[in-house]
């Protein structure tokens, strides 16, 4: 059984994009479903769908690529279930000179590093993606 779903999300999304896979599943949750519609909107992955009904929900996420290539490099989980990490908005800083991304868990929302710092908002460090 998978404790931590942010991190199985993303560590299959890395793997699904290195071995050229076209479509990822994943069990359904809002949060999962919120971070994906980030990536999503960032340009990480192309597609996110919602499937099934009831207790059998699960969600469809179609890999982006860029000339052959996976978007998704590298992933890095930061704040886990033993050690939360928190940032305040002027401790944010840029992932990879602004090629990365950093994503957290605000009281706004889930958002990127750079909408944290335009809010004026800090919150909880999930993890970087590049």
């Amino acid at each position: 059984m998978v404790k931590d779903s942010i991190s199985n999300l993303i560590v299959n999304l890395k793997n699904a994009g290195v071995s050229g896979r076209q479509y990822v599943v994943s069990p359904f949750s809002n949060f999962n479903l919120a971070v994906l519609e980030l990536l999503q909107k960032e340009g990480y992955i192309h597609s996110v769908s919602k499937k099934g009904k009831k207790a059998e929900k699960y969600i469809e996420v179609e890999v982006a690529y860029n000339e052959g290539k996976s978007r998704i490099t590298g992933v890095k989980r930061l704040s886990t279930f033993s050690k939360r990490m928190y940032q305040a908005a002027s401790e944010i800083r840029s992932v990879k000179n602004g090629q990365g991304l950093l994503v957290l868990s605000t009281p706004k929302g889930v958002l990127t590093d750079k909408e944290a710092k335009k809010e004026n908002v800090g919150g909880e460090v999930l993890f970087k993606i590049w």
